[in-house]
Parts: C-alpha cells; structure tokens; sequence
C-alpha cells in the first residue's frame, strides 16, 4: 500500500516538471530574450535588454514584415522592423521588473516572443541585536536578530555558535524572511561560567553582511520556566494571614511576586529569596477577589526572569462590615392619627460591607422612653411602616453579613419640610449631558448659619404606576450651594428634585421639577370626562404616560370651537400643578356644541392634540336676568289689580269663561221623580228594587248634624276655596212660603229642609231667611266608603226648640255642607233625638259644594 502511494506521488512530479519545460520551450520556441550584465542588478544600475528571432521564425523572409516591439509589464517600451531588437534600460524599482518581446506581423495580433525578469536590490544590511537564550534547564537554544531593511532579494541567514573547547554549533536559516533561529542544542549547568560566542550571517546574490559576535554564559542566557501550581491557603479562615504557595525549578534562587484585585489595573510587587515555592502576604482586604502571579531567576543579578506564571484568582474571606449606612426617608400622613414612613438606604462599598450583606435589620423606637416597639430584618433596601402620629420615633438601621453586623444608623423622624426657616431659596435644575442635572440653590436666609449639611433628593415622575418610583439622595456640606445629580439619570425622564437645608432634627426643603434632555411629547393628555357645574364646565383628563412625555410638561392647553366652525379655536393654557388633572371653563355659551381638546408643553414645544370631545352646555336660568322683569311685571299687575273697576271686569270675565261642570247652579232635588213618588213622611219605608240582606245590628250613634257658628262676611267670592265652605242663600220664593208645623226634626225634614235650601241659590236669589230652622255641617267630615252622615246629632233641635224670627237675620248665612248623593239603601226614618246608622245610609257618590 505504502509503496503504492510512493510510486504515484513520483509520476505526479515527473508530469509536473515535464509540463514545466514544454511551456518553456513553447514560450520561447521563436526566439530569445538575453539580459547583460545580469538578471539581478542593485539599485540604480542599468541593464541591456536584447530580443533575436530563430531562424524561420519571422513573418516572411523579407525582414522588413518582421516587427519586433519591447514590453515593460504592460507597456511598450521600443519597437524595431527586422530579427532583433535591442534595448538599455535604467532607473528600474526595487524588486523584480518583467520584460516581454513579442513580434507582430501584418495583421494586428502579436505573437509572444520570449520574456525577462529582473530583479533590484541592495546587499544586504549587519544584522543587530543578537541575543539568544535557553527555556529552562533542559531546553535548547534559540537566537533572534533584527534583519535590517529589507533587501528585496533573496537572502540566506546563517547562525553560528562557538563555545568552549573549540566546539561550534551552525544552522542555515531557509526562511526567506528570517530573524530567528533554534540551534537545537541544549547547555548544561556543568560549567556556569563558561563563555559562548554566536554570530549569524546574512548572503545574498550582491553581498554579505554578519553581525556582531554576542558573548554569554549558561546563567546568561538560561531563563527558567513560569512557576507552577499556584495556591493560596488563609490560616483560620481569616484574611489577616494568608500563604501563597507554588512549585519552581531546582535552579531557582529568586523570585518575584505579583498580586492586585480583579477590580484594580496596578499591580503590587514583592520580591523574594530562597523562598523555596511560599510566600506569606498580610495587606489583603477581605471579600475581595485578588489576582496572583509569581516569576522566577536562576541568579540574584545574572540571567532573566522567567515568564510570569498562570494567574491565580481568589476571593479572600468575609470579615464584619464596618462603616454606617446612609439612610434616608419619608414621612406622609395617612389618616387622622397615623403616617406612613418609608426608610431608604444605600448600599455599603466593597470596602465598607467586607463580605455579601445577607440582611439588613431596622429597629423602630420611641423617642420619649427609648423603648423598642419593633423589630424587622429585610433583604431589600427600604423600608416601610404605619405608626403613630401622636409620639416622636427613632429608627436604627444596620447591615449584617457572615461575620457580624455594622454599627447602626439612628436617625430621628422629623417633619423634613416643617421649618419655613431652613427652607433653601431659588432651586433651580439645568442640563448637563444626557444623563446629568447640575442643581443650584440659594442659602436660607438668616438661618444659614444653622445648616449642618443639605441633602438633595430625586425621584422619577412615573404616572399611574402602581409601585414607588425609586429614591435617590446625595449629602452635601453646608458651604455648598451645588450638586452635580447623575444615579438613575436618563434622558427624556422628567425628575422631581427636592433640596433639603438640616440643622439638628429641623429641616426646610424646596422643590423644583428637571431634566438631563427633553424633547416634545408623542401624545396629548386625554379628556375623559367634561361635567357641567353652575353655568361653567369642568374638565378632567388623564396625564400622557410617563414613556411618551419626552420630559417635564410645563403647561396644558384646552383648545375649543364650535361644531363645524372653521374660526380658530380659543385656548386656555394652565401651569402644570396648578390643578390636577381638571380645569374649569366658564366662557362657553349654552346650547352651543363645542368641540375641545388638549396638549401638553414641555420646554422643547407643544405635542399632538388629544382626543376631540364634544360638549353642549345646556345652562340654567340666570336669575339676574330673571328677577328684575319679574319683579317689574308684579309690581304693575298689583298696581293693576288694586283698581277696584279693573278688578270687577276680570271677574266678570273669569266667571264667563268658566266651564259649566263648575256652574254654582245646583239642581233643585224636589223636581226628581224620587221626590214625587215618594213623599216624605215622618215614617216611611223605601222600597227597592234589589232584594235587602239582613242587617248587622243597628250600631246607635250619638251625633249627625253638628252646629257651627256662621258670620256674614262682606264680600263673596264666586269661585269656592280650597278648605272655606261656600255660601248659600235662599230665595224670596222660600223666604215667603208658610212655615211648616214645629214639630221634632227627623232626618226626612232635615234633608227636605237641606235640599229646599240648595234648591233656592242661584247667580241671580237675594239672601232670604229660611222659613224653618236649618242646623248648618262643617266640611271637615269625609264620608267612608259606605257614605254616612256626619254622626253629630247633639245639636239637632227637637220639637220644643223655637223658632228664629226671619227678622233677627237679614244677611246671608255661610252654610257648608257635605251631600252624598248615591242610591240609597233601604231605611226607615223614625222621629226621635237619635238617629242610628241603621236608618240612614247613603253611596259613595257625593257632591261637596
């Protein structure tokens, strides 16, 4: 198999070559292109080019067809009729420069003759700064050297060493660029001091150069190899003491150490002798991750360092935090009796918390008794509690970690705004870059003096989010009236800043609103409702969300127009913070659609309208307009009316446009055919046409008509009121008939007597004195369902009763009755003082006059 292989990789290089020296014969089967003095010239030197054909290889035989031309790369250089041609050539570059002779005949193409390469260069320069050296106790060495510039030839490297007992090492460098070269050779510790001598030099095809000798020894040039195996052991697990251990070469006599935190770009350096692979280190800081190296030499002031080892990283081990952290808060009333308090910490520096900070633990006391009322481990970096309004409160803060606790910070909960002394003056928040606000602010006044520090505060303003946008804090000393704020900076991110002014447990804040970059808002705010209130309207909106705001809104504008009016719209522009999220408009007219929308502002312009709204105020009465015509109106229609002529006219025509159901005029009750057919008797039984049930028994009751006292009044008027009884009067036809007999009043004469009395009245009868007694009944009786009578008979005259002279009374008497006009049910009046239920029943359907 193997000879095979070996048999067909000679025959593919025996075709190669062959293929090789027919393109050379084919190229060159016309004639020759010769080169004088040579093919490799330096620099500046000149050189003969001469192109001949071959015999039979012109055009024809006349030589004069035969044109020979001279190419310099692609460029014709000289052209001549005949075999050949001949050239001289100067000024040719550094490196190879390609000439090509081809012949033309009387068509146009040219035919390729035969072609040149010469190449320029410089002899070639001393190699420099030879130095070797030997890796380890077994391993060979190796020089290097600078070459110098550049030849652009060909150049051969040869190095050579020379050591002691005449013996000498050479080893040609086939490179063609070459600056190094690895002899092979290995030198023994055997004789230290013995002296070698190397050389390389340097040939090519216009010169040679060779370099200074270089003289050594074995400690000279023998460089030990990188230490191995790195460790680190911290002796009780504490990082006061720790060892760095490693493994070396037997040779070594010295090393050096190196070790610095990750974190940190400067190294420390230790040296060491003898150290035997240890090294005790006491400067390192706890829970810090360190990095190790360790470099190594033969001799204390002969030979070189050894590479530097492997590195060795490492964190070292926790110790108790030191330090206090820096705490903040804030203090908001939640109810009559109670606030909220948020507490905010930072977190301590590497340096500071000396490990990882597992908790942090806050203790809520009082002030007055200094008791503890609670107690709280969290993991998080605030804080919040409900307490009290009513006792003063201290809360201690400290951080723990694996090895113990921080001293902790106490701090008192104050009113952090509540003395308008210390309040700072002029706050003012400018840009700096896009992640930076430079705030300035103005000492408080007289109270300057009593500032211990200032503490400047910032929050992002998020709307409509649901978690606490995050605290951020900076303390300044009191004779500094700046602060450059970057944490949590970004741009198009509007900032509430607060400067607060301390003096013991006081303090006075001022507030102001900035941003590290701005640009308009994306969007407009959102009208979501528009409520009408008192003859103005009411506009509420929801603010642009937090991401589209571009920055801090400086003011809101409410544009508005008419429906379908193509007049520019009116505009309200309100500072932001002034009102809430809602405005009042009191300019729009009622019964008028309007059209409104919003934008918002920031200092960089105005962003898109809102949503469109449409809105009609519908509007009230405006009582100014109304009262005064009201008021001039009544006082000419009771100057009217108080004109007794004018008064009589308005009657005569109220009572002509009455409608007849309220005529006065009562039918007369003695011209019904109940009347005639059934005379009244003192006794009589009614009968019906419908069958009677038996009766319950007869429930006797004391009073039916009752007797009211009556006044003449001196005017009447026509149409009956509300709650008065009406007046009734009799006619002179009544007035004139012959009394009837005295006798006892059943209830048969006393409703004749009642009916001749209604019977008499009309528009046009003069108050006559009725012929008999008639016992007058108040209206203040309703009948029931069933339709009785008043019950009140006390007062009914009996039959001794006398009788009233029609002469005493001459004026109209004021009778109100109550008459229940229904069909009657079957009864039998009996003379007598009482009059039972049983007797007398009437319906429902009665008629109040």
């Amino acid at each position: 198999m193997a000879h095979t292989v070996r048999v067909c990789y000679l025959e593919l290089i025996l075709n190669i070559m062959l293929l090789v020296v027919k393109g050379k014969i084919d190229v060159c089967k016309r004639g020759d292109v010769t080169v004088k003095p040579s093919h490799v010239i330096s620099l500046g030197s000149a050189v003969n080019i001469s192109c001949s054909l071959k015999p039979k290889q012109g055009c024809s035989q006349y030589s004069s067809f035969n044109r020979l031309i001279l190419y310099k790369f692609d460029r014709r250089i000289k052209l001549q009729h005949g075999y050949s041609l001949s050239s001289q050539v100067s000024g040719l570059p550094l490196g190879t420069t390609l000439f090509v002779c081809k012949l033309a005949c009387s068509s146009s193409d040219e035919i390729r003759i035969c072609g040149a390469e010469i190449s320029v260069g410089v002899v070639p320069e001393q190699p420099q700064n030879l130095s070797c050296i030997q890796k380890g106790e077994r391993g060979t060495v190796a020089c290097t050297w600078d070459r110098g510039q550049d030849t652009h030839l060909y150049t051969a490297y040869t190095l050579q060493l020379n050591g002691p007992k005449n013996l000498t090492w050479q080893k040609p460098c086939n490179d063609h660029y070459c600056d190094h070269l690895d002899l092979g050779i290995n030198l023994t510790p055997q004789s230290p001091e013995s002296s070698y001598i190397a050389r390389v030099t340097a040939i090519n095809s216009l010169g040679s150069a060779s370099s200074p000798p270089s003289t050594f020894t074995f400690l000279d040039i023998v460089r030990p190899l990188p230490p191995w195996d790195i460790r680190i052991k911290f002796v009780n697990a504490s990082v006061s003491r720790c060892t760095l251990q490693w493994r070396d070469e037997r040779l070594v006599l010295l090393n050096r150490l190196r070790y610095r935190p990750c974190s940190s770009r400067s190294w420390n350096m230790v040296n060491t002798t003898n150290a035997k692979g240890r090294h005790d280190l006491w400067d390192l800081k706890p829970f810090t991750e360190y990095e190790f190296q360790v470099s190594s030499r033969l001799h204390l002031y002969k030979g070189s360092w050894s590479d530097w080892s492997e590195s060795l990283r490492v964190q070292t081990p926790e110790e108790e935090p030191t330090g206090t952290l820096d705490v903040w808060y804030m203090k908001q009333n939640i109810g009559y009796n109670r606030q909220q308090i948020s507490l905010f910490w930072k977190n301590l520096s590497v340096l500071e918390a000396r490990g990882k900070i597992l908790h942090y633990q806050v203790t809520l006391l009082e002030v007055a008794g200094g008791k503890t009322t609670l107690q709280n481990i969290t993991e998080h970096t605030s804080w919040t509690w409900v307490i009290p309004r009513t006792e003063s409160w201290a809360v201690a803060v400290s951080a723990a970690n694996s090895k113990g606790s921080s001293l902790p910070t106490r701090i008192n909960i104050t009113d952090l705004c509540g003395a308008s002394l210390l309040t700072p003056g002029q706050v003012s928040a400018n840009s700096e870059g896009a992640d930076n606000i430079m705030v300035t602010w103005d000492p408080p006044g007289k109270a300057a003096s009593a500032v211990k520090e200032y503490v400047v505060e910032w929050r992002a303003l998020h709307s409509g989010v649901v978690t606490q946008p995050t605290l951020n804090w900076l303390r300044s000393p009191p004779d500094n009236m700046a602060a450059s704020i970057s944490e949590n900076i970004r741009p198009y991110v509007c900032y509430e800043i607060r400067v607060h002014a301390l003096s013991g447990d006081q303090g006075g804040c001022s507030s102001i609103r900035g941003n590290s970059k701005h640009k308009a808002p994306v969007s407009g705010p959102h009208i979501n409702a528009i409520i009408e209130e008192k003859g103005s309207i009411l506009i509420s909106w929801d603010e642009i969300p937090a991401q589209e705001q571009m920055g801090c809104v400086l003011h809101y504008r409410i544009y508005w127009k008419e429906q379908n009016s193509s007049s520019q719209p009116q505009l309200c522009e309100i500072p932001y913070g002034v009102s809430p999220n809602s405005h009042p408009i009191d300019s729009l007219q009622p019964r008028v659609t309007y059209v409104l929308w919003m934008t918002a502002l920031t200092a960089a312009g105005e962003s898109p309208q809102g949503n469109e709204k449409e809105f009609c105020m519908q509007g009230k009465a405006n009582w100014s307009t109304i009262m005064a015509p009201s008021i001039c109106i009544a006082i000419i229609m009771v100057g009217i009316f108080s004109m007794c002529y004018f008064r009589q006219k308005v009657f005569v025509l109220l009572s002509a446009l009455r409608p007849q159901w309220c005529s006065r005029q009562i039918p007369d009750p003695a011209n019904s055919t109940w009347a005639k057919k059934y005379p009244i008797v003192e006794k009589m039984q009614l009968p019906m046409d419908w069958p009677t049930s038996e009766e319950p028994e007869p429930l006797v009751i004391d009073e039916v008509f009752q007797v009211i006292p009556v006044f003449r009044r001196p005017l009447h008027s026509i149409w009956p009121e509300k709650g008065r009884v009406q007046d009734h009067y009799t006619s002179e036809e009544d007035s004139v008939s012959s009394p009837p007999p005295q006798r006892a009043l059943t209830a048969e004469t006393g409703l004749v007597d009642l009916y001749k009395v209604l019977e008499s009245r009309d528009s046009h009868s003069k108050p006559v004195k009725p012929a008999s007694s008639i016992t007058v009944l108040p209206v203040d009786y309703l009948p029931t369902h069933e339709g009785y009578l008043p019950s009140n008979t006390d007062y009914l005259p009996s039959q001794e009763a006398p009788i009233t002279d029609p002469l005493e009374e001459l004026e109209p008497q004021h009778i109100s009755l109550s008459v229940f006009s229904s069909s009657l049910h079957p009864l039998t009046f009996s003379c007598g003082e009482k009059l039972t239920l049983d007797q007398l029943k009437m319906g429902c359907g009665s008629l109040m006059l």
